[in-house]
């Protein structure tokens, strides 16, 4: 248990922060899975969409800091390769 006044906030405002990350994250994992099906079925529009809309989501996190700019960035670039791949 947190002993200073300060430490108690700072437990308060992690366990929250971590609560929102996970919450991110989460979404982040399930729209990227969806994206995942859509290519591998071999649905080229509707995966561009999810594309779209999955890129846009690791933008606002790694803005937030939920992942790293990298992160972002290196799975981006290999979720579009894998679109690209499909005829």
């Amino acid at each position: 248990m947190p002993k200073t006044k300060s430490a108690e906030r700072r437990m308060r405002n992690s366990a929250r922060k971590r609560l929102n990350n996970r919450s991110v994250k989460s979404r982040l994992h399930s729209l990227e899975k969806g994206y995942l099906t859509l290519v591998t079925s071999g649905k080229k529009e509707d995966a561009s969409k999810a594309l779209q809309t999955l890129s846009s989501a690791f933008d606002k996190a790694a803005k937030n800091g939920v992942v790293h700019r990298g992160t972002a960035n290196r799975k981006k670039s290999r979720l579009a390769l894998r679109l690209a791949k499909v005829k």
